[in-house]
């Protein structure tokens, strides 16, 4: 009798929802409560913190045997999202390691050098990586392509790598946010029944103004700045692969093929020139490949556990307790962009997040006749707000990986997410764009 009662009061609390969300609470207060004991954010791995969180959803499940939780676990983990990610920071691994072996980073860094006057690299890192990921539509495609750059170009003036790390990753998302081919504005027009033109009209009418302040902070910051001068000339044909992965990027190639054939033309151009050979070559991949393991298990660890807290009702609870006391249009848009920036928190995945608040958002927008079009920019800019703050996102983990700093040195400075998180937010209290609100 007493045996069914325990049993009983158990079941009833792993159903709860706040034990639903408590392995997102375990990974926070794991990485950040030793972190802050350690007195250094860069000591505490993330994948360790993961693995805790992990094993901790696992045991806290309302599934009463821990096969069925792990089989729930191992498909989050293996969800085809994520895997996409795995094969992207593989190859993405393997293109950076070979262009740094044939010096395409190196002639990279003295051509930027030698064209940008001092006071105008940071404005001009971020608007070329506004453009380039307005043009392919993915924040994660053009970090790909761009942070190896600004990171060498960091390390060869003597500047923070952090710092101009987050300039490129900034404006990574102004593209990820407004761009008519991004997986973001697409699950947002979708879910709202309004077309990418129009919600692209609002959107830009409340990010546009933040891009110009940061672009601003950027030209005050940069003043001052004293980088190297370039001595002697440019070899070009080592700049060969970057320009075609930024060219092909451009021209909407997936972004799967354009590392592999930047892979390829490292080896013809290294061999060619003599930078290595074919067993150096194959170490070069393999280098980069481990260069990228711990952001591979960490992407790993974090599907598998948002799958328990998922399956577990993690998110449905938090989207129940959100919207249960909405009054007016202001608060009813204000829910919105809480409901889709905690779903990022808890899927790492801006896309998947839009897909999992949207048809909600379209009943709240119904109920209290909100303008579609600017639901789907909510949607998609406080969604990119949040993604751009996790330490455990894709993007951060690819900057991180890329650069070799850590994803909070990066973080800290990360401007242009902050910015239209606050912009968004301002435009919700005083209903900007009134056209739309």
């Amino acid at each position: 009798m007493a045996h069914n009662i325990v049993s009983r009061m158990i079941d009833k609390l792993k159903s709860n929802g706040w034990v639903a969300l408590s392995p997102l609470l375990v990974f926070l207060g794991v990485y950040l409560i030793s972190s802050i004991l350690a007195q250094d954010f860069y000591k505490v791995p993330t994948s360790a913190a993961f693995l805790i969180a992990s094993a901790y959803a696992v045991l806290v499940s309302k599934e009463k045997t821990i096969e069925k939780n792990i089989e729930i676990f191992s498909s989050g983990a293996g969800n085809k999202n994520v895997l996409l990610m795995l094969w992207i920071f593989i190859l993405a691994g393997a293109f950076a390691e070979t262009a740094e072996q044939i010096g395409a980073i190196d002639a990279t860094v003295a051509v930027t050098l030698a064209i940008l006057p001092s006071e105008m690299l940071f404005a001009g890192l971020f608007i070329a990586s506004c453009f380039i990921s307005m043009a392919v539509g993915t924040s994660v495609g053009t970090i790909v392509a761009l942070v190896p750059v600004a990171a060498g170009i960091a390390t060869e003036s003597g500047l923070d790598v952090g710092y101009v790390t987050a300039i490129v990753a900034g404006g990574a998302f102004f593209g990820d946010n407004l761009s008519f081919i991004s997986d973001t504005t697409v699950a947002a027009t979708k879910t709202q029944g309004c077309s990418m033109a129009d919600k692209f009209k609002v959107n830009f009418r409340i990010v546009f103004p933040a891009a110009i302040l940061v672009c601003i902070v950027y030209l005050v910051q940069g003043y001052g700045t004293v980088i190297p001068v370039v001595e002697g000339g440019v070899d070009w044909i080592k700049l060969f692969p970057y320009l075609v992965v930024v060219v092909m990027a451009l021209c909407g190639v997936n972004v799967l093929v354009v590392l592999a054939l930047g892979i390829v033309l490292n080896a013809i151009i290294g061999f060619s020139t003599g930078a290595f050979n074919w067993v150096d070559w194959l170490g070069g991949i393999g280098s980069g490949i481990a260069g990228m393991g711990d952001l591979i298990i960490v992407t790993i660890l974090s599907g598998g556990m948002l799958a328990m807290i998922s399956y577990n009702g993690g998110i449905d609870f938090l989207m129940k307790k959100l919207t249960r006391r909405i009054n007016g249009k202001r608060g009813a848009e204000l829910s919105i962009g809480a409901l889709v920036s905690l779903a990022n928190v808890c899927t790492a995945n801006n896309t998947i997040a839009i897909l999992t608040i949207g048809p909600i958002a379209k009943d709240i927008a119904a109920k209290f006749h909100l303008d579609s079009r600017k639901v789907a920019s909510i949607l998609d800019t406080f969604s990119c707000m949040a993604q751009g703050l996790l330490p455990y996102g894709a993007q951060m983990l690819m900057a991180s990986g890329l650069s070799g700093v850590s994803a909070l040195a990066i973080i800290q400075h990360l401007y242009y997410p902050m910015t239209i998180g606050l912009f968004a937010f301002l435009a919700i209290v005083f209903r900007f764009p009134k056209k739309y609100s």
